[in-house]
């Protein structure tokens, strides 16, 4: 079931909607769009309500003359089992519970169908979710429709597959070292979901010319919960590194049963559910020394933003944010823009969103011609993490030197990434 709730923080003891009646707060509406009952949906949620609050809580959104607040509209689009479900909920938001501004998103098919809703109905979308090129190119292609369509995170597809594999290769690096393998052998794990479509292309085109050998490629369902067979020809195939993608809950089967056989290869990549606080309970404590590309960690400080953010997030929810919880950004940058506009008019926010110039909880926010998050070293770039003895630390960048000329960079709070020990004894690692 879709549904849409409408929610303003209480701690500025306000009330208010549109055409409200004198001496009430005007509001703002922001959609919130998501999958609810899965942790990608709840920190959409989560990370704009921190920013709502914060906003409320300051004096709202100054537009001209007049203050608004913020209201947001919790949308549960259902979008990983139901793409038909999340482009009615994207149009319920907005003609129904009367959305201004959307943000959220996660799975690539279901945004591609909200976007065209929100395109439809000139309202402006910023993703924090989705990461398909396909989103963007539609804003090179026909600007006029698509202009209202923005990518706060992650970084596209194309960027997390450069990412991924420099994670990827730093982990290799470590492998050679420690286990004496000149050539690892590199067994590709990607679910089929069509962000996984180029990630699987590139890696067995890359992958070889980085010094591995693929041994094969697997594409697991999104919504997998046994993935025994999967493992068990990796088992066999000899691979002492697993590359991974995986946006939804497969992530935690797979982790918890890669843990469980001892499958004698290290696993890095992208797995979303190993972002969470609740990882190593998920797998049965079978999670530890998942490695996963990933935007935040515990103690980790990108920007001056990074820390109260992270530790404010976890204080109040219990759990660590993941990259969805990016709404928080998104929300901040929507409420500068509109400050800068003096409107609220779509077109006049849209030219204030292409001169964002903001520093974030996970970097340097400036979005390209196509309304993409910029990537690269003083701008916004991922991070690698690995839970070592039950926690989650930042692994990459560890003395990372992307161009010459610059110092290796290395996050405070980042430490080395461990192997895990049944992998050192099956290849006689020291």
């Amino acid at each position: 079931m879709v549904a849409a709730v409408s929610v303003l923080a209480l701690a500025v003891g306000v009330f208010g909607a549109a055409g409200c009646r004198p001496g009430e707060a005007k509001v703002i509406k922001i959609g919130v769009l998501g999958p609810m009952e899965f942790i990608q949906g709840r920190h959409h949620w989560f990370g704009a309500t921190l920013a709502m609050e914060e906003i409320n809580a300051a004096g709202g959104v100054k537009v001209g003359d007049e203050t608004y607040q913020i209201e947001l509209v919790k949308v549960d689009t259902n979008e990983l089992l139901s793409v038909d479900d999340a482009a009615t909920a994207c149009e319920r938001a907005i003609t129904v519970d009367g959305a201004q501004f959307l943000v959220g998103a996660i799975r690539t098919e279901a945004a591609l169908a909200m976007q065209e809703v929100a395109m439809d109905h000139q309202t402006i979308f910023l993703v924090c979710g989705a990461s398909h090129t396909q989103l963007s190119d539609k804003v090179a292609e026909d600007y006029e429709r698509y202009k209202y369509w923005f990518r706060v995170t992650p970084i596209n597809v194309n960027y997390l597959v450069k990412d991924s594999l420099i994670l990827l290769n730093y982990v290799a690096g470590i492998v050679r070292e420690e286990l004496g393998i000149a050539k690892p052998k590199c067994a590709i794990v990607i679910e089929q979901a069509v962000a996984g479509d180029p990630l699987a292309e590139a890696a067995n085109a890359i992958i070889p010319t980085m010094g591995m050998e693929v041994v094969g490629t697997w594409r697991p369902s999104t919504t997998a919960t046994d993935l025994t067979a999967e493992l068990t020809a990796i088992r066999n195939s000899g691979a002492h590194i697993i590359y991974t993608y995986f946006s939804g809950p497969a992530g935690v089967p797979y982790a918890r049963q890669w843990g469980e056989l001892q499958i004698p290869a290290v696993s890095v990549g992208i797995n979303v559910e190993a972002q969470a606080m609740g990882f190593i309970e998920a797998t049965d404590g079978f999670g530890d020394y998942e490695c996963t590309l990933n935007t935040l960690a515990p103690g980790l400080e990108i920007t001056e933003k990074t820390v109260p953010f992270y530790d404010k997030f976890v204080d109040r929810f219990g759990e660590y944010p993941t990259y969805n919880a990016g709404t928080y950004d998104a929300v901040w940058i929507l409420k500068e823009a509109i400050e800068r506009a003096g409107a609220l008019d779509s077109d006049s926010v849209v030219a204030e969103l292409e001169k964002t110039d903001y520093r974030g909880a996970s970097g340097r926010i400036v979005f390209d011609e196509s309304h993409d998050v910029t990537w690269g070293p003083g701008f916004v770039t991922a991070i690698g993490t690995q839970w070592q003895d039950g926690e989650l630390r930042c692994v990459w960048p560890y003395e990372w030197q992307p161009v010459e000329g610059i110092d290796p960079i290395t996050y405070p709070g980042t430490v080395r990434y461990q192997i895990p020990p049944w992998v050192l004894e099956q290849w006689g690692g020291q």
